[in-house]
C-alpha cells in the first residue's frame, strides 16, 4: 500500500521543463553578482577595459556563480521543503530530480571555470573556483547548519564578484578590488538578517541557526542597526583612500541616509514589514553604490 501511495505521488509530480535550469541557477542574484564583477573591471583600468576580458570574464563568471547557486538548491532540497518561502523550488519540490540538478550545477561550474582558466587567466580562475567551493561547501553544506554567524563569515564567497572583475582585467589582486570586496563582506550581514527577521518562524522550523532563532529577534535587530553603521563606514572608504571623487561622496551620502533610514525601522521594531522592505532595499543598495563607482570613474576620466 505504501509503495503504491508513493508511485501515485510520484506520478502527481509536475514534469521538470528548462527554466527550472534556469531557475535553480539563481538568475536575479546572478545579475547583481555580474554588475559588482563589471564594476571591478571598470575600475581595473584608466579607459574601456578590453572587450575579450569583459566578455570572458563575465561569462565565466556567471556560469560558475550558476553553478554554485544549483549546488545550493541540491544540498538544501530537505530544508528548503520545510520553509514556505523555498518549498516550491524545483528539487525541494521533487520537480527536477536531485540527479539531473547535480548534472546540471556541475556542468554550470566546470564550464565557467574552464572558461575562465582557457580565455581569461588563471587567478581568475582559482580564485571563482575558490568562491563557488566557499559558497557550495564550505557555507551551505556546514556553516549555515552550524553557526548564527554563518552569513558572516560564509559572505566572504559572495563578497568575490568584484574582486574576480578586477582580476579578469589585470591578473592581479590590488588594494583597491579588496576595498571593494569589503564593501559587499559589509553589507551581507544587514542584507541578510533583515530577510531571516522577516522569515524566523521558517528557518526555526527547518532548524536553521539563523541570528533570529538563536538571539532572538531584539538582538538580530541591533545587528542589523550596527552592520548597517559599518557598511556606511565601509563605503566612504573609496574617498578617504583617494579612489573617488566627489560625485561618488555626494551619490554616496544621500544613499547611505536612505539606508540607515531603513536600519533604523528595523532596529526600532515598530512596523512588522520594515525588515522584509528593508531586505529588498537593501539590495537596490548595493547596485545603487557600485553604480556611483562606476559613475565615479568615468566622471572623473572625461573630466
Amino acid at each position: 500500500m505504501r509503495d503504491s501511495l508513493a508511485v501515485v505521488s510520484q506520478a502527481a509530480l509536475p514534469a521538470w521543463q528548462w527554466r527550472d535550469l534556469i531557475e535553480i541557477g539563481k538568475p536575479r542574484v546572478v545579475v547583481v553578482m555580474l554588475v559588482c564583477a563589471l564594476v571591478g573591471m571598470a575600475l581595473s583600468v584608466p579607459g574601456i577595459p578590453p572587450s575579450g576580458a569583459v566578455i570572458y570574464g563575465l561569462l565565466g563568471i556567471g556560469l560558475a556563480a550558476s553553478g554554485a547557486a544549483a549546488f545550493n538548491h541540491v544540498l538544501d532540497r530537505r530544508l528548503d521543503a520545510l520553509m514556505l518561502r523555498t518549498a516550491r523550488r524545483p528539487v525541494a519540490s521533487r520537480r527536477l530530480p536531485t540527479a539531473l540538478a547535480l548534472g546540471w550545477a556541475s556542468l554550470l561550474s566546470v564550464t565557467g571555470v574552464g572558461l575562465l582558466a582557457w580565455q581569461v587567466n588563471a587567478l581568475t580562475a582559482w580564485l571563482t573556483l575558490a568562491s563557488l567551493i566557499g559558497y557550495a561547501l564550505v557555507y551551505t553544506a556546514f556553516l549555515k547548519r552550524a553557526t548564527p554567524q554563518n552569513i558572516t563569515i560564509g559572505g566572504l564567497a559572495g563578497a568575490a564578484p568584484p574582486l574576480l572583475g578586477w582580476t579578469a582585467v589585470t591578473g592581479s589582486i590590488e588594494p583597491e578590488a579588496l576595498l571593494l570586496v569589503l564593501i559587499v563582506f559589509a553589507w551581507t550581514p544587514p542584507h541578510f538578517w533583515a530577510l531571516a527577521i522577516h522569515k524566523r518562524e521558517e528557518y526555526s522550523r527547518a532548524n536553521i541557526p539563523m541570528l533570529p532563532v538563536t538571539h532572538g529577534d531584539a538582538f538580530t535587530r541591533l545587528q542589523v542597526w550596527l552592520y548597517g553603521w559599518l557598511t556606511v563606514a565601509v563605503t566612504l572608504l573609496p574617498f578617504a583612500t583617494g579612489m573617488t571623487g566627489a560625485v561618488y561622496l555626494v551619490g554616496i551620502a544621500a544613499l547611505n541616509v536612505r539606508f540607515m533610514q531603513w536600519n533604523w525601522r528595523v532596529w526600532r521594531a515598530k512596523d512588522d514589514k520594515a525588515p522584509f522592505a528593508a531586505f529588498w532595499f537593501s539590495i537596490r543598495y548595493i547596485l545603487g553604490v557600485f553604480a556611483l563607482l562606476l559613475l565615479d570613474h568615468y566622471a572623473v576620466l572625461l573630466g
